[in-house]
């Protein structure tokens, strides 16, 4: 009987299976085998039989491509076994060789050669980018830790927001530098763009909301197409830890509570001693540049050129500002007035004792402001952990108020490629920003701490000092005793981990224990705790501090009972917590 014919062909699916059985089919012409798998393979791939037909048998027309057929389902019936002749075999191989499939199949097989010489040279991350892995994540973590503990104790709220934007919610926004912004290409229509920093799309975020009072905070990458320099941190893509405080609030409260945050922050990572927090405020600084000579327009440009004052020399600050158009004297005393610094008192008595500046509207609103934040950074007890610096002009255009910086201040001889990272974190007052993306103007304030910067500095102190990254807080590891102590290793790292400490063990059941004790400093774990057969008997471990000097009373550990085992685990991981911070925030 014949079978019948599909009314069109069908391109078979390319899958592994259709490979395997095109391969077996040419196998099968090749050996003048029956007909009989072709029936098989059409089953496989053609969906099912009319159940009115009757179940096909054999193939009589052997010049039919195999790839097209009627199906059936059913009981499987006798079939007759004939053999296909020369002539019919070589028409099916033609057949196969034009069918469209086949010729996929060999693409694929090209392909696959092709990305097999890829050159390995060009396996590499993105210029500006890095991997994270191991040790680095624990430390970057932990800035992440000490920034949303922080947040989070000044009631902040988590926020989260999509990686790219309308290109037009970031245009014009970051003066001269929206020249690093990433922009993408035409996605369905919109033209949209790589977030350049997480306050922009807070703004963003706030106007299609309608929020009238939050504190937001924001941990997340941001993407800016600068000149990379990985030694001092500065990326193309790189995390940001965001706190920003929305709303109406008499002036300066929300903003002293930003530069509390800043010290907490510092403090929990041990860096609080060395880091200095520079202010100044957009209002007197505006007023400086008038009052020296600087027309309207070019405030904007000439402040972000005097931004620059920590990166270049004066002469080269004020090269700039004679490109842009400003007159020589005019550049000379915005030079000669952004040399002073100091602390807050000091800079407002050197303004009120200048006649002319005291007269400048902008200069005295300024002035009563930052005299008014004096007596809040009194009442947090971190007056002097901040200089009135007035070069400081923080070149975006969109601050409107009080602008801070952070940075970190070493001696001479102390200095390392931790002095070259910049500031580490930014940010200011920026009132009117809201209202370009809504109706309603919504005041704030807030900071921006730089996460790659910091995870520079805080690496270099580990590798310089010798400090050891923590891993896992303990390694189980047996001394002596039969098969390893392995299923007693096993409980003991049991009994840590329901106590919601980490633990590990050696996953060879006789380990040796010089292979145990460098498991546990190549992970940089704390704490060791090692069984042996006798201490089990009597219901006790020893409990290891790793990395004691030699002479130290417990160089050797301490048995403790058993029971006891995590809550003496606790006891110890505490103390070399604080040990590793060198310092805690405390409240004042």
């Amino acid at each position: 009987m014949r079978l019948p014919v599909l009314q069109s062909t069908r391109t078979l699916p390319l899958d592994l299976g259709l490979r395997i059985r095109l391969r077996q089919l040419a196998a099968t012409r090749n050996n003048h085998n029956d007909s009989h798998c072709h029936y098989h393979y059409q089953r496989r791939y053609y969906g099912v039989f009319s159940q009115r037909q009757p179940p096909p048998t054999t193939t009589t027309n052997s010049s039919l491509p195999f790839f097209t057929s009627s199906c059936y389902i059913g009981r499987q019936q006798p079939q007759t076994r004939t053999h296909p002749s020369p002539s019919s075999l070589a028409r099916s191989n033609h057949t196969i060789a034009q069918h469209p499939a086949s010729r996929t199949i060999a693409r694929a097989d090209n392909n696959k050669d092709n990305m097999e010489k890829t050159d390995k040279s060009s396996v590499k991350v993105p210029k500006g980018t890095r991997d994270w892995v191991g040790a680095d994540i624990k430390i970057r973590d932990r800035i992440f830790k000490a920034a949303s503990d922080a947040f989070t104790r000044h009631g902040g709220v988590a926020l989260d927001t999509p990686v790219f934007e309308l290109k037009s919610i970031l245009s014009g926004k970051y003066g001269e530098d929206s020249k690093l912004i990433y922009e993408l290409a035409d996605q369905g229509g919109e033209d949209l763009a790589l977030r350049y920093d997480l306050t922009v799309p807070f703004a963003r975020w706030l106007a299609m909301n309608s929020v009238q009072q939050i504190k937001r905070y924001h941990i997340a990458k941001v993407y800016r197409r600068d000149q990379p320099a990985i030694a001092r941190g500065r990326m193309r893509e790189f995390y940001q830890c965001d706190f920003d405080i929305a709303g109406e609030y008499d002036p300066m409260i929300p903003d002293a509570e930003i530069l509390r945050i800043i010290y907490e922050v510092f403090s929990s990572l041990g860096l609080a001693k060395d880091v200095t927090v520079k202010i100044n405020h957009r209002k007197i600084l505006d007023g400086l540049f008038a009052v020296a000579g600087v027309p309207d327009d070019k405030i904007r440009t000439i402040s972000s050129a005097v931004d620059k004052l920590d990166k270049l020399s004066r002469e080269e600050v004020k090269k700039e500002m004679l490109e842009k158009g400003l007159e020589g004297d005019v550049a000379d005393e915005i030079l000669e007035w952004t040399k002073h610094s100091g602390d807050i008192p000091k800079i407002l008595d050197l303004l009120k004792n200048n006649e002319k500046m005291f007269a400048n509207d902008k200069i005295k609103k300024g002035i009563e402001e930052m005299s008014l934040l004096h007596t809040y950074l009194d009442a947090f007890q971190i007056a002097d952990q901040v200089s009135f610096d007035l070069a400081l002009a923080r070149g975006l255009d969109y601050y409107t108020g009080l602008i801070y910086e952070a940075v970190i201040e070493l001696t001479a001889k102390d200095r390392s490629a931790e002095t070259r990272v910049g500031s580490i974190a930014a940010g200011g007052r920026y009132d009117n920003l809201v209202g370009m993306y809504g109706r309603k103007q919504i005041p704030c304030v807030g900071i921006s701490f730089g996460v790659d910067r910091i995870f520079t500095i805080l690496k270099a102190r580990h590798e310089k000092e010798k400090q050891r990254v923590r891993g896992s807080d303990v390694y189980v590891m047996a001394f002596g005793g039969k098969n390893g102590l392995l299923p007693e290793r096993m409980g003991i790292a049991r009994t840590l981990w329901d106590a919601g400490i980490s633990a590990e063990f050696s996953p060879k059941a006789k380990p040796r224990l010089p292979q145990q004790f460098k498991a546990a400093e190549t992970g940089g774990m704390p704490l060791a705790v090692i069984i042996g057969e006798d201490e089990l008997k009597a219901g006790k471990v020893k409990v290891k501090v790793m990395g004691l000097p030699e002479g130290h009373p417990d160089k050797e550990g301490k048995l403790v009972e058993k029971v006891d085992l995590a809550a003496e685990c606790k006891r110890l991981l505490a103390e070399d917590v604080q040990q590793i911070n060198g310092e805690t925030t405390t409240s004042n």
